[in-house]
């Protein structure tokens, strides 16, 4: 289950924007039938306020709390866009047929932040478009284009989920917040992918899958060597669900890089736990590895990044949920001309549930970022602004 983020439906909610379940219940979408099909639409529209100040020194490479990346260059910046959440809208489809269990979903998104008055606003993002076919006792093949079994628990469950963690005016713009991406955890990425999901078995359920080779987001320093992703890359995740609020998992994934100077393979692993008693909730995810790069696959080339997140929430009322979150991303040598070494970012949020669709969200954050050459960046912002489910 979601960190216990709101009550139930929103947590169901929230499930369907990232798309981890293959059909749109009708607790929370529009069902309607057509023949055999049951046919579902959802969505979710969110906007945020972002002030943010910049200040120190210039760290370059994707240093989070740097003035390129946070504020334009500026030592201020203001983005009325996007949370960590785009602008969605899901449409599923299931049906039962020769006794397996058949279903799709295609998801669309939208931006809000451009930098233009006058320009089109016309980048679509399809995360999501897939289709599964199984049953409870063979589990479940997926295929077609998803999120990434790496990853996927830590930000479904990062709280900035419902906001925007990370201030990011070079995100907001045409794009979305960063959450804790880079200074807590690696996105988890979306790839074309045929993936296996075993039936659960004493509350463990196994995920196998083969993505499709990615090239990796290339920093600056890299931008002149070309990396290509040569093989497909192969992701695993054990799932530990013990009921009462308590998850572990355990995960992996793998893939070998082409390089104009030297080939490398990335390989990464994370552990995670989930945990909640009663109006309280805490999330603790520990990725590391070669490769694993600070925003996404292969950024900073061949070497060992870490990403830790700590994160804790309490349910004040039955409306209100205030939460901490405390991440920390670390290169273990300098990524090339580059000199970042660390990003760290601490949040604290309130979200109010004004009603079961619609949560106004207000946050705080410092988001501190170090070169190896001693440097040191800093910005502070504030967010706010509502997401609504529908």
């Amino acid at each position: 289950m979601i960190s216990k983020l709101g009550d139930a439906n929103m947590k169901k909610k929230l499930l369907a924007m990232a798309a981890t379940v293959a059909t749109l219940p009708a607790a929370y979408a529009v069902d309607f039938k057509a023949g055999n099909w049951d046919l579902s639409l959802s969505g979710n529209a969110n906007a945020f306020y972002t002030a943010t100040n910049c200040s120190g020194d210039t760290v370059s490479g994707l240093a989070m709390g740097s003035k390129a990346l946070a504020c334009g260059g500026s030592s201020k910046s203001t983005t009325i866009g996007n949370g960590l959440l785009p602008n969605q809208l899901n449409f599923g489809a299931k049906t039962k047929e020769g006794g397996y269990d058949i279903a799709g979903v295609f998801g669309i998104s939208a931006a809000v932040a451009s930098n233009s008055s006058l320009n089109q606003n016309s980048v679509v993002d399809v995360r999501t478009a897939y289709f599964t076919i199984g049953d409870s006792e063979m589990g479940t093949v997926k295929m077609g284009r998803d999120y990434g079994l790496f990853g996927a628990n830590v930000i479904f469950n990062d709280m900035t989920l419902l906001g925007v963690g990370v201030a990011s005016q070079a995100f907001q713009s045409n794009r979305v917040a960063a959450g804790h991406i880079g200074a807590g955890y690696a996105y988890t990425g979306n790839y074309g992918q045929i993936t296996y999901s075993t039936p659960k078995f004493s509350n463990v359920t196994v995920d196998v899958g083969l993505m499709s080779p990615v090239d990796p987001y290339l920093a600056s320093n890299t931008a002149t060597d070309t990396k290509k992703g040569s093989s497909a890359g192969v992701q695993a995740r054990a799932t530990y669900d013990a009921g009462q609020g308590i998850k572990l998992y355990v995960s992996n994934k793998s893939q070998d890089f082409q390089s104009a100077t030297k080939p490398y393979r990335m390989n990464a692993s994370e552990v995670g736990a989930i945990l909640g008693s009663g109006p309280f909730g805490f999330l603790a995810n520990y990725m590391t590895g070669n490769g694993l790069g600070v925003l996404s696959d292969g950024d900073q080339g061949d070497i060992k990044t870490s990403h830790t997140l700590l994160q804790a929430t309490y349910k004040a009322t039955s409306k209100l949920k205030l939460g901490l979150g405390v991440g920390k991303t670390t290169n273990d040598k300098q990524p090339g001309t580059d000199t970042l070494k660390s990003n760290d970012n601490t949040t604290v949020a309130a979200y109010y549930n004004l009603t079961p669709s619609f949560t106004l969200v207000s946050e705080v954050g410092t988001t501190k970022s170090k070169g190896f050459d001693g440097t040191q960046a800093k910005q502070n912002n504030i967010s706010v602004g509502g997401v609504f489910f529908y």
